[in-house]
């Protein structure tokens, strides 16, 4: 702790309430907002995205910036985008689509909603099954999904996971619709004769009593 030299004489003086010490320590933590300036270095990741669409991979990175290191109040929150590919037939719309993200990043608040938004972007020409049978309707979409892994990753999100009951029921339902069809999914995860979810977007929906059930996120029309 620093000294500080007294050269004036004291009139008075009044102890902090906790309230007070409180609203001290809010004002002194940094959030995030556009004039934040790059540090010059970042941490991040980078995801490869691999489409039937392209014959070359995109390749996405999501830097991020820890605000207030080294105290209780250490935040991680993503600063910028960028995607990289070989196939430069989207660059146009790719540059403008990462400079965007990023000043969303970069203005603070509540970024989580680009996923959904970014999620709901459907392609005119159709889109396409992912392995393990997660339908993609765009590559929009997909930079969408790109972009929840992350936030979940730092923790700006919390992944929608299934309870340990749900998950020994959907594997009751999955070992007794093998049973009955002979439909193991031929190596897959789900059955190969499994329908498209309407909710999770998975081919996972499968037909047991009467009922269309999906055995990725539980969706089931009975309740």
């Amino acid at each position: 702790m620093m000294n500080k030299k007294i050269d004036k004489k004291i009139v008075g003086f009044q102890v902090k309430t906790e309230e007070q010490k409180q609203e001290e320590i809010e004002s002194n933590i940094v959030q995030m907002h556009e004039k934040v300036s790059r540090p010059e270095q970042l941490e991040g990741a980078t995801y490869k995205i691999k489409t039937p669409l392209s014959d070359h991979a995109l390749y996405l990175t999501i830097n991020d910036i820890i605000l207030n290191p080294g105290t209780d109040h250490e935040l991680r929150r993503p600063f910028e985008i960028f995607i990289n590919s070989k196939n430069m037939d989207h660059f146009q719309w790719i540059v403008a689509l990462t400079r965007v993200i990023s000043a969303v990043f970069r203005k603070g608040g509540d970024c989580t909603f680009l996923v959904e938004e970014l999620k709901a972007v459907f392609d005119p020409q159709g889109g396409y099954f992912k392995s393990g049978g997660r339908f993609m309707p765009s590559l929009v979409a997909e930079i969408g999904w790109a972009i929840e892994d992350h936030l979940q990753n730092i923790g700006l999100l919390a992944p929608a996971e299934l309870t340990d009951h749900q998950k020994k029921i959907l594997d009751e339902k999955k070992a007794d619709y093998t049973a009955k069809t002979g439909d193991d999914g031929a190596g897959g995860e789900f059955p190969t004769s499994a329908e498209l979810c309407k909710k999770c977007a998975v081919k996972a929906s499968i037909m047991m009593d009467g009922c269309m059930t999906c055995l990725n996120c539980g969706d089931s029309k009975c309740g």
